[in-house]
């Protein structure tokens, strides 16, 4: 560490900062790793280490045309891979490895300028991909480390210290803060400038299609996909389904959700919803979604749920449908029925479609559910009774042959097309995809009409923060089949391999990392802290709405809060915070330590004589100004500020007391 420090003081001043705008740049630049294409990282590192080494060695820059080549080459790379030079990617692309390339060219503190207000702006484009508690500390201490460089640069002569120029940033940074937080609590939220980044997109394995194999990634990705909170007792864990996109098409592998354009609509019908029994209120803070659906406790009344600048609409499916995805995080408030009915009608075409199979696929499976359909057991009972047989028996089936319900279940369809067939009479090795699938197909195939529900079941059995906490690892998929005189029932067969997927709401786990392994314990805390932390920041600061802002504005009198008010308020806060910049000034202007006070006060009370005190002199030289001016009848003053002199320059003796003065300069004619 000597050794190091030995050779960070023998650095040249303009090496020194240098090497310290590197690491600020880079830090800054760090967060774009995971977004940037490999290719742009990996030369923004080399051009970065390249000039590092110009630096070290003491070397000339290169030319600008060598750096115009090398920019050229950027922007080709940029097209190539975006196929654009506009755009969120490819804009953060460029403006990435053009800083780096500026740090090529700083010949001047005009080219150092550039840098750091490239930085500043590199700082900001962050918060386009996250506005996490993390990502704003880092930006925070980008913008410090940003800030100290300015210093530096301001700092022209010398080898001023860094940690100097450091504190300097610091205090700068901190006297901002005040007026950052007034902003940000009364600045008017405009959608959708207030809107949260898409950082979970394709995160929480809802999607407008279910695929084998394709949910396996989804339940091992273990982050927070909605947070409740209930007025009153919470349902049953059997209960607790959040119903997301309803999937009805097949195509022998993939399950789509419904045709929606107006030609298809006959196909769809209205599943007209009657609720049952006590309305369970809660509240939700959702995370962004990739897709217009809006997962809501089974069974949400009504036909719209009003949100801030986002209507939802119940469609026909009973999925409650946004005009565009999801791509905010959203605090909404709801109701439940745990008891319903819906669908209680189907006309031919309606039953027709939600009985299609694709020909030629599967036919093991299809052949297998017309033995069980033929047998007399269920040929002799009624339709409605026959139809709910049959799924209890699929149920049974499942919960007495060797199903294993599994996170790691291996790829279906590499050895056949017929990947029902495979998973039900062969490999048996799935989970809540694979057996939903598998029920609906041989529900349809016994004529049956059935669909696919996809959406999340169960939450965290400990409440983080008061709030219970739903994740991605809770991603589920159930079937619904159709009773004639009842409507759509619900019907898990995960539940029958897996009870406690469903009954005690255990989510699948994904592994655990190693301190996760060492001390599972000590793992779910640290996990769990953090995300009470982070909920925290999403509920004041994310979540902080214009709803809050006019909330705000009733605590401080305005009786009716709108756009207008708030306009005031701001400014009300932006004329305060004037008055309170310019007292700062005024008061920073004056002298604060004590000699500086003294001689002022000395200076004004010369003044008035008509005797000049220029603060370069002495108070031998200001005795002199006055004995010239006032001549003998100045002697007693004279004396005053010679003791003075004597007191502040020479062998510490008392100074004299301050009315002495006033009194011998009573004595003196004012100034004419």
């Amino acid at each position: 560490m000597n050794g190091l420090q030995r050779w960070w003081s023998r650095l040249p001043r303009d090496a020194r900062d240098s090497f310290f705008l590197l690491a600020v740049i880079t830090a800054v630049m760090a967060p774009h790793a995971s977004h940037l294409p490999l290719w742009a990282t990996g030369l923004t590192g080399l051009v970065l280490a390249w000039r590092a080494h110009i630096a070290w060695r003491q070397r000339p820059l290169p030319s600008r045309w060598a750096l115009l080549a090398i920019a050229l080459v950027y922007a080709v790379l940029t097209w190539l891979t975006f196929r654009t030079l506009i755009g969120r990617e490819a804009g953060i692309t460029l403006l990435t490895v053009l800083m780096a390339l500026k740090t090529l060219e700083l010949r001047a503190r005009r080219d150092a300028f550039v840098v750091f207000f490239l930085g500043f702006f590199l700082v900001l484009t962050q918060f386009l991909y996250s506005q996490s508690l993390l990502t704003a500390a880092g930006a925070l201490l980008s913008l410090w480390g940003l800030l100290a460089a300015v210093v530096l640069a301001q700092m022209p002569t010398g080898v001023p210290s860094i940690a100097i120029a450091a504190r300097r940033a610091a205090s700068t940074t901190a006297l901002g803060l005040p007026v950052m937080v007034l902003l940000f609590v009364l600045f008017p939220r405009i959608a959708p400038l207030w809107g949260v980044p898409t950082e979970q997109i394709g995160k929480t394995g809802l999607s407008n299609q279910l695929e084998f194999g394709a949910m396996s990634e989804i339940a091992n990705d273990d982050s927070i996909a909605m947070r409740l909170k209930f007025d009153g007792p919470t349902p049953p864990p059997d209960q607790r389904y959040f119903r997301g996109p309803v999937l009805t098409r097949f195509d022998g592998k993939t399950w789509r959700a419904p045709d929606t354009r107006p030609s298809q609509a006959w196909l769809r019908g209205n599943d007209d919803l009657l609720t049952q029994g006590p309305a369970l209120r809660y509240e939700a803070t959702l995370e962004p979604l990739r897709i217009p659906v809006l997962p809501l406790l089974e069974m949400s009344p009504g036909t719209a749920l009003a949100l801030p600048d986002l209507a939802v609409q119940r469609g026909p499916e009973l999925q409650w449908l946004a005009p565009r995805p999801i791509t905010e995080r959203l605090r909404f408030t709801a109701t439940a029925h745990l008891g319903w009915r819906a669908g209680q009608q189907l006309n031919r075409l309606q039953y027709a479609a939600l009985t299609e199979l694709p020909p030629g696929a599967n036919p093991r499976t299809l052949a297998w559910a017309l033995a069980l359909a033929t047998q007399p057991r269920f040929t002799a009972l009624p339709p409605a009774e026959r139809a709910e047989a049959l799924a209890a028996a699929l149920l049974a089936h499942v919960r007495t042959e060797d199903f294993t319900y599994t996170l790691s279940p291996g790829r279906y369809g590499e050895q056949t097309p017929h990947v029902i067939d495979e998973f039900w009479l062969d490999r048996r090795l799935g989970f809540c995809e694979h057996f939903a699938s598998a029920f609906v197909v041989i529900m349809r195939a016994m004529g049956v009409p059935a669909r696919i529900v996809t959406g999340f079941q169960g939450w965290d059995a400990d409440p983080q923060d008061g709030y219970l906490v739903v994740r991605n690892a809770n991603a589920h998929a159930w079937a619904e089949y159709w009773v004639q005189g009842k409507g759509w029932l619900r019907s898990d067969p995960t539940a029958a391999v897996a009870p406690n997927r469903v009954t005690q709401g255990l989510a699948l786990q994904p592994q655990p990392g190693l301190v996760g392994q060492l001390n599972p314990t000590l793992w779910r805390a640290l996990r769990n802290g953090w995300e009470t932390v982070n909920n925290r920041w999403q509920q004041l600061v994310l979540n902080y709405s214009r709803q809050n802002q006019f909330d705000l504005l009733k605590q401080l009198g305005f009786e009716r809060p709108d756009w207008s008010a708030l306009g005031q308020a701001l400014a009300g806060v932006i004329f305060l915070t004037a008055l309170l910049g310019l007292a700062w000034l005024r008061w920073n202007s004056r002298p604060h330590d004590a000699w500086s006070r003294q001689r002022a006060r000395i200076a004004a009370r010369l003044a008035a004589l008509g005797v000049e005190a220029p603060p370069h002199e002495s108070p031998a030289g200001w005795a002199q100004r006055l004995q010239q001016r006032h001549g003998p009848a100045a002697q007693a003053a004279c004396d005053w500020l010679l003791q003075l002199h004597a007191a502040r320059y020479g062998d510490g003796r008392p100074a004299p007391a301050w009315a002495d003065f006033r009194r011998a300069l009573a004595a003196l004619p004012a100034r004419r």
